[in-house]
């Protein structure tokens, strides 16, 4: 819903939907009567009717990316999610879903028509489609040829804001040179070339560097939040949380310890390795943050130790906090790796990670206002994963149809077009039973045996709250996301624009906060969810 003008408008709203909704005294047998859903459909007439385009320019801009959050990853995460919370599901509503504006992003790049992570991140961050597997790079670069780097670098809107004096940070439940954050800062032939042991000596020969690298010398990032620690330190150097484990120990070629030169080069500069050190980090005076968390990619939510390893809520709020004290605002780049549960066919560990980037949208609202702050929710790209089979109202997500398919076995409602969960014995296919299936690393079933399922190519949804964020609308290319954040802030290419000079600051005026109508708020979304 929109936020309306004014603070008692704010409150009268929300307690005129708590005094009327009929989720406060809901009889059993509501949903069956037309008088419910019709109650519940003009209450969101009447929030639609008043919706108004937030016209002035934004402080603060958060980007949520879902990694490989397709369309029917948000539905079936909006079910597990309200399952988690004791309810049936499928009336449950996620706290992206309640941002006003949305669009669709077309996701093919310029030479794939099913997409990957590189050429999609440089789309959305740096506003010009590319090749895959390829970053920060325009289309003229090719995958793998490091002399087409020079002269085809394109830059990010979080290097842009860092320019305009922003406070700027990434969060990521993978390795921070991975493909999607790498788009923020780096330029780079191949994806891969995540430290200079992963480069062809070609490569390093012609004058390219490695993401790692570039993280550190490339943009003046405030906060960098997730895994990674390998490729940041020399070869055989002990990592400090498995110093038994060689397989875990550096991997650079070169000698450098980008850790220690992140460090030194930065004044009020933190490194951390475990959440006990990130929550120590609480002084003011620290405003740059690097936490590597894990020596690659972080767990998964459902395998995380929550004792050593933050969580992506925990990491977000950590970031806000840091980024919020610059005056002139911050850009704040947030991923969930959906895609890597997705890749391996277990669809619970994709779908808990869903439900975490919306846990992190959420605590993102909290601590930020719609009068000053552009929040957008989108995803790179989607994957061949689907859910149907007839299943009735309440079933588990992760649940059997309710009839057997033709070969006379039972199937989850679940299912992968390719991917590792293909499987024959026998002679045919095997039965799942609801116990199996449930199991956090139960890899649901596959039309198409690959080692790894893939993505898809459909188009991903854009939403977005704040100031400017009615600028998301219709079907769009995705590079557009970048142009539309830039424009919504001022940055280049739209510095120049009318009304941008006089508003390098975020509009200071008597929009709602949402901090003291906070459980109200919570309380009107609870009627909604009931209310239809």
């Amino acid at each position: 819903m929109g936020w309306p003008r004014f603070p008692g408008t704010c409150l009268l709203l929300c307690l005129l939907c708590l005094c009327t909704s009929p989720a406060l005294l809901l009889p059993p047998d509501a949903e069956k009567t037309p008088g419910y859903w019709n109650e519940g459909a003009r209450r969101r007439l009447k929030s639609a009717l008043t919706l108004q385009p937030v016209a002035q320019r934004a402080k603060n801009i958060i980007l949520f990316v879902g990694d490989g959050m397709g369309l029917s990853t948000m539905s079936a995460a909006r079910i597990y999610k309200g399952q988690l919370a004791g309810g049936s599901g499928e009336e449950n509503i996620l706290a992206m879903e309640t941002f006003p504006h949305l669009a669709l992003a077309k996701t093919y790049t310029i030479d794939r028509q099913v997409p990957d992570s590189a050429g999609t991140g440089t789309a959305y961050l740096c506003g010009v489609k590319a090749n895959a597997k390829t970053l920060g790079l325009s289309g003229a670069a090719v995958y793998g040829k490091c002399r087409t780097t020079f002269g085809n670098e394109v830059d990010s809107i979080l290097h842009r804001a860092r320019l305009e004096g922003k406070s700027v940070g990434i969060v990521t439940t993978t390795r921070v040179q991975h493909a999607s954050p790498g788009a923020a800062y780096a330029h780079s032939a191949s994806r891969s070339w995540y430290a200079d042991a992963n480069m062809p000596k070609e490569a390093l020969r012609d004058g390219c560097k490695d993401i790692a690298y570039q993280l550190v010398h490339n943009t003046d990032i405030n906060v960098i939040l997730g895994g990674g620690r390998m490729y940041m330190t020399p070869k055989r150097t002990a990592d400090p949380e498995y110093p038994e484990d060689p397989a875990q120990n550096g991997t650079r070629k070169d000698g450098l310890d980008l850790i220690a030169k992140w460090l030194s080069a930065k004044q009020g500069a933190r490194y951390v390795w475990d959440k006990k050190g990130m929550d120590a980090v609480e002084d003011d005076s620290v405003s740059h943050l690097m936490g590597l968390f894990e020596p690659k990619d972080m767990k998964y939510e459902l395998n995380r130790n929550t004792s050593t390893d933050p969580s992506i809520v925990e990491m977000t709020e950590k970031a806000i906090r840091i980024l919020r004290r610059n005056p002139k605002g911050f850009f704040l780049f947030v991923e969930d790796e959906i895609d890597h549960g997705h890749h391996s066919g277990r669809a619970k560990q994709a779908l808990m990670e869903a439900v975490m980037l919306d846990r992190a949208v959420a605590r993102a609202s909290e601590l930020t206002s719609p009068s000053d702050t552009l929040t957008v929710v989108t995803a790179d790209h989607s994957h061949v994963f689907t859910f149907g089979g007839n299943t009735l109202r309440g079933t588990s997500i992760f649940g059997l149809a309710p009839k057997k398919a033709k070969d006379k076995q039972a199937y989850t409602s679940i299912l992968y077009g390719n991917g590792p969960g293909y499987s024959i014995r026998n002679g045919g296919r095997p039965a799942p039973s609801l116990r199996t299936a449930e199991d956090k690393d139960y890899r649901q079933q596959a039309a198409v045996p690959l080692e790894v399922e893939t993505h898809s190519g459909e188009d991903v949804v854009v939403l977005a709250k704040g100031p400017m964020a009615h600028l998301f609308h219709g079907v769009q290319e995705q590079h557009y996301i970048a142009h539309a954040m830039a424009y919504a802030t001022c940055l280049e290419p739209y510095a120049a624009e009318p009304g941008c000079r006089a508003a390098r600051r975020a509009s200071r005026g008597t929009l709602c906060s949402p901090q003291p109508l906070l459980a109200l708020l919570a309380l009107c979304v609870a009627a909604h969810v009931v209310g239809g």
